[in-house]
Order: structure tokens, then C-alpha cells, then sequence
């Protein structure tokens, strides 16, 4: 049985384009948005809200990217136009804030990681050694605490955290009682998270999650002496994680711990936030499709014709799917008007063919 995490109430930083900065995205200014703009008229999530279209909030084919979410939404954007005209709904201009505030709340209610099984948590629990230490209400060993105790069920980033401290002490336990060091993927780290948080003595936790600005983490990140071994290839940086979630993460530090200089230096929670954010914030909305196949998508899809060789303005600058969001709700309409009345198709995008065109339009042209 597939079991939908507790909605999470997200704030947090995204990297914004090169001629932007960074802004925040709040999940909580995004439920308002959602359902203040209409959208909760045809779009229950869990259960609240409208029966004319798919429950947002209860949909199994998760784990999207963002670049796959704004291609969701050019793809829906006709049909959402024309069923808002209908109930005369006045459509947004969604700024750049906006739509950040709208893939928040879709982070909130888990878009972006694959469903968690209450089930195969309960086994991973048991499996990889939890239980041996942790009881539900009362711990099996004195040095740890019971799962209703641990605070990380109410925000997966200090879930991070605990983890990361909790490495050390892991490790010299297990090696006593010479149990290997259990390795997680991150569904493991999903369906355990989704397992605690639904049992009866902790489901009434609410949680929250914030991701602040950034900027700190780089700094931190040196101060920790995670640049003593993350240099050249290993630099986090440099290697592809647009497809990384929290979790994801959670899971790469936990199976990282045994191969770090020890003890593994302890981390504040607002420090966890910080570093993470350095690492994951940036990558997250950053597209890293191939620009070759992009420039296909470009001309296949008729924005050439448009683009390069009409009236629409030329594409230039940097660009990520908060702004593709943004401008399809500024300008779109317009568009597909024009599209009408030459008899040209309204574009759609499969696969990974938005973050194709976006990393296409990143390149220098």
C-alpha cells in the first residue's frame, strides 16, 4: 500500500538565474496560491478540493524533476485556460516568486521523491539493525533514544542531520557487536521516514521544513573540512544532482559515514541546512539535459519559428523552469492565440525534452 508522507510546510531557497539572485519559495505561500487561483476548484490534494481532475496529492507516478514538472505544466496549460475561462476564474500572471512558491508546495507534498511503502519501511527497520537499538516508545538500549523521541520525523533536513551525528556513534556500536555498517538507498530512507511518521504514536507530528539562504554553507562547508577530500572530481559542485532529493542525500551522507576521517565532525542543525543547501539548492533546479538534442527540441516544437525568425523576442539569458513556469502563465495565452489562427499545434514535451530546451537555451547562441 502506497502511503503519502505528512504534508510538509516548506520554505526554502532556490538558486535563482545568473541575472536574479536567489529568492524564497514557501510552501505555505504556495498552498495559498494554489487554491486562491483556482487551482483546487478542478485539483483535490489528498482529498481537498475539486473532483474534476487527478488528486495531486495521492498520485503514484511522483519523482519528478523540475524541469519535468514545468513540461507538465506547458502540457496541461490549454486545458487549464480554457476549464478557468469556463468557470470564470481570472487567470494569474505568475511571477518568478510564484512559481517558486509553487514547486515548494509541490516538494511539500512530495513531488519530487518516489512514494514510500509503510510496508517495506517496517522491514527496513527491522532489517538494517534499527530495531536492535530503537524501540517505537521505549529504546531497546539506554544509550538510544525511542523513534518518539527523535524530532527528525518533523523535517526530512534534520533527519539529515541526526543521521550525520548519529554516524559516530553507530559505527563503534556496530563494530562491538560486529554488525556490518548497514547500507541505505535512498526508497530505504523514503519508506522508513513514511513508516515512522504514520505510526500511531507519532502520526499526529507535524512537520516542517526550511531550507535557508545558501550562502553560508560554502563557508561551512570549508570550516568542516569537507574540502579536505572533496576536490577535483570528488567536488560536490561539479558532479550531476539534479535528480538528488533530500532523501537521496540523507541516504549518500549515512552510507558516506564509514569511509570518513573519524569521527565524523558534528553538525548544527541550522549548519546542516546551510551546507545542504550549498550542495543540493543550487543543483536542484539547474537543468543538465544535452543541448544538442535541446536544439532540436527547440526547432521540432516550432519555437524557432517564432523565436528566431518571427516577431517573438529572441531568447537570451539564463533560464531554469521557475522562469519557464513564470512566462508560460505571462505570455502563453497570447501564444496560443497566435498559434490558433496559423493552424500551428500547441507544443507538447515527453521525457526529458523541457530540460533539453532549457539547457539549450543556456548555451551561448
Amino acid at each position: 500500500m502506497q502511503i503519502g508522507l505528512i504534508a510538509l510546510a516548506v520554505t526554502f531557497t532556490a538558486a535563482a538565474s545568473a541575472a536574479t539572485g536567489h529568492f524564497s519559495g514557501d510552501s505555505r505561500r504556495g498552498a495559498a496560491f494554489f487554491r486562491d487561483q483556482g487551482c483546487a476548484y478542478c485539483h483535490p490534494v489528498r482529498g481537498q478540493g475539486g473532483r474534476q481532475a487527478p488528486d495531486l496529492g495521492v498520485r503514484g507516478a511522483r519523482n519528478y524533476t523540475p524541469a519535468l514538472m514545468a513540461g507538465l505544466f506547458w502540457n496541461h496549460a490549454p486545458e487549464m485556460w480554457s476549464a478557468m475561462a469556463a468557470q470564470r476564474i481570472s487567470r494569474p500572471l505568475v511571477s518568478r516568486e510564484q512559481a517558486g512558491d509553487l514547486f515548494a508546495y509541490f516538494y511539500s507534498v512530495r513531488f519530487f521523491d518516489a512514494p514510500g511503502d509503510a510496508a517495506r519501511g517496517k522491514r527496513a527497520f527491522e532489517s538494517k539493525r534499527c530495531a536492535a537499538c530503537h524501540g517505537i516508545s521505549s529504546a531497546a538500549d539506554p544509550a538510544a533514544k525511542p523513534v518518539v523521541a527523535w524530532k527528525s520525523l518533523e523535517d526530512p533536513l534534520s533527519l539529515v542531520q541526526q543521521m550525520w551525528n548519529h554516524s559516530g556513534q553507530m559505527r563503534a556500536s556496530f563494530k562491538e557487536r560486529k554488525i556490518a555498517w548497514p547500507q541505505l538507498t535512498s526508497q530505504d530512507v523514503t519508506d522508513l521516514f513514511v513508516y515512522l511518521q504514520n505510526l500511531p504514536e507519532t502520526r499526529s507530528v507535524i512537520a516542517e521544513f526550511a531550507v535557508p539562504d545558501p550562502s553560508a554553507g560554502e563557508a561551512l562547508f570549508r570550516e568542516r573540512g569537507c574540502l579536505v577530500c572533496h576536490q577535483g572530481r570528488l567536488n560536490l559542485q561539479h558532479r550531476a544532482v539534479e535528480r538528488k532529493t533530500l532523501i537521496d542525500i540523507a541516504a549518500a551522507m549515512w552510507n558516506h559515514a564509514p569511509g570518513m576521517i573519524q569521527p565524523p565532525p558534528r553538525v548544527e542543525p541550522e549548519e546542516m541546512r546551510s551546507i545542504v543547501g550549498y550542495i543540493w539548492n543550487s543543483r536542484f533546479f539547474a537543468s543538465t539535459g544535452s543541448a544538442a538534442r535541446g536544439r532540436n527540441v527547440f526547432s521540432q516544437k516550432g519555437c524557432a519559428g517564432c523565436h528566431n525568425d518571427g516577431e517573438a523576442p529572441k531568447l537570451k539569458g539564463r533560464y531554469d523552469p521557475l522562469d519557464i513556469v513564470s512566462a508560460l502563465w505571462k505570455h502563453g495565452p497570447a501564444m496560443l492565440e497566435q498559434m490558433k489562427a496559423k493552424n500551428v499545434a500547441w507544443p507538447r514535451f515527453r521525457g526529458d525534452e523541457m530540460s533539453d530546451l532549457v539547457t539549450y537555451l543556456n548555451t551561448d547562441r
